[in-house]
């Protein structure tokens, strides 16, 4: 059974940075993907972005690139969601989630993602 915990969040003004992890137990990885989404109040959940475990490589959604950046640590199996310039918009609550890759209905739909971590809340004040 894999497990995912979250951890990191927090309140930040706006501008500011925080690094949210996402720290993976119950299997290896290859094959997979590990995905950040976010979800405002009275909003749908939203995709942030992806790392694809076999090679590293990163897609983001565009409100995001370049100021979010995903990485890993193999030893701790663990994943990143580094935040930089933060905006109130970005407030939400984050889920990082892990799917098979390639995904089966596309990398930025909630459902292609098996296993959720509990959310962390990031709240970015103005």
């Amino acid at each position: 059974q894999v497990q995912l915990v979250e951890s990191g969040g927090g309140l930040v003004q706006a501008g500011g940075s925080l690094r949210l992890s996402c720290a993976a137990s119950g299997r290896t990885f290859g094959g997979y993907a590990m995905a950040w989404f976010r979800q405002a109040p009275e909003k749908e959940r939203e995709f942030v972005g992806v790392l694809i475990w076999s090679g590293g490589s990163t897609i983001y959604t565009d409100s995001v690139k370049g100021r979010f950046t995903i990485s890993r640590d193999n030893a701790k199996n663990t994943v990143y969601l580094q935040m930089n310039s933060l905006k109130p918009e970005d407030t939400a609550v984050y889920y990082c989630a892990v799917g098979y890759w390639p995904p089966r209905f596309g990398y930025t739909v909630a459902s292609s993602y098996n296993y959720w971590g509990q959310g962390t809340q990031v709240t970015v004040s103005s």
